[in-house]
């Protein structure tokens, strides 16, 4: 790809993004709004199913399908990443060990905050 103002422009805003998110407040406060943002969306979602009847089995499927994904997503290279990380902490002391994919943070903040909302919501609908 060439090297045209915008696209060192870009680079050089991403760049800049992702140094700003490795600072750990701020992607404390990014898995916070993931959560609350999953817990919102369970709301949502739970108002709009129960309006239309005709679609619970099918949300509830799909929602369970969807939080397996991530679940899949985030959770599957847990034994290679402790070998990783011994790797790592053996030839680099000083350094930091890098955290899981942001994305991958995020997504997995978005489920656990969806999850307790449903959970909220069924009790609040038995009681």
């Amino acid at each position: 790809m060439q090297n045209t103002r915008l696209s060192t422009l870009v680079d050089g805003l991403l760049g800049q993004f992702s140094r700003w998110l490795r600072n750990p407040w701020r992607r404390l406060s990014l898995m916070l709004i993931s959560v609350l943002s999953g817990n919102f969306l369970a709301t949502v979602l739970s108002t709009v199913a129960g309006q239309r009847a005709e679609l619970d089995v099918v949300v509830s499927i799909f929602l369970v399908a969807l939080t397996e994904v991530v679940s899949w997503a985030y959770y599957r290279g847990d034994a290679s990443r402790a070998a990783r990380r011994q790797r790592l902490i053996a030839q680099r002391e000083n350094d930091a060990i890098a955290a899981r994919p942001l994305i991958l943070e995020f997504f997995n903040g978005v489920k656990l905050g969806a999850i307790y909302g449903f959970l909220v919501e069924a009790f609040k609908l038995g009681s």
